[in-house]
């Protein structure tokens, strides 16, 4: 009776399907690649002259981070 309560207490724990682990590597890589694209957006906004400051909410945050 112990040992059948070790064993599925191991299992929850360690699942062995490995396509858990392949599908949270395809998801990282996913938001990685979102984050590259966003930044290279931003790089060229910044780059063509066309990025502008919120002079107003940049200036809320500096104010709540210093509260």
């Amino acid at each position: 009776m112990i040992s059948q309560t070790n064993s599925s207490a191991v299992r929850v724990a360690y699942p062995s399907n490995t396509s858990d682990t392949k599908t949270t590597k395809t998801a990282t890589r996913t938001a990685e690649e979102v984050n590259t694209s966003k930044t290279d957006k931003l790089k060229e906004s910044i780059d063509s002259g066309e990025y502008k400051v919120n002079i107003q909410a940049l200036s809320e945050k500096m104010a709540d981070s210093l509260l």
